[in-house]
């Protein structure tokens, strides 16, 4: 099985496995993707709670948590998908238009 590190242009297609997908966890990390963004999510600490409903939620693990406190988002990863923007009860992240944090 090929890895997702080893992957490049180089790499012919029958290397690649079906669909291309990657049977490995951890991958989004290793990959800056926030640069796909055409919409960013922005956080508004005061309505925010900390509830951390956003956390799990979101696809990209783009939401750092550091001593029971949800952090700002993490814009490499991020892929402004507008999830956290649905699950937050407190109305504490919106998102606004163009990819720039």
């Amino acid at each position: 099985m090929i890895r997702a590190k080893d992957i490049n242009l180089d790499t012919p297609l029958e290397g690649l496995t079906p669909g291309g997908e990657i049977y490995e966890g951890g991958t989004a990390a290793m990959v800056n993707t926030g640069s796909w963004r055409t919409n960013t999510p922005v956080i508004d600490f005061e309505k925010c709670k900390h509830c951390m409903l956003c956390v799990p939620f979101c696809p990209d693990v783009a939401i750092p948590v550091k001593d029971g406190k949800r952090l700002d988002f993490d814009y490499l990863h991020c892929k402004g998908c507008g999830i956290c923007v649905t699950v937050c009860p407190f109305d504490a992240i919106t998102m606004k238009s163009g990819g720039e944090a």
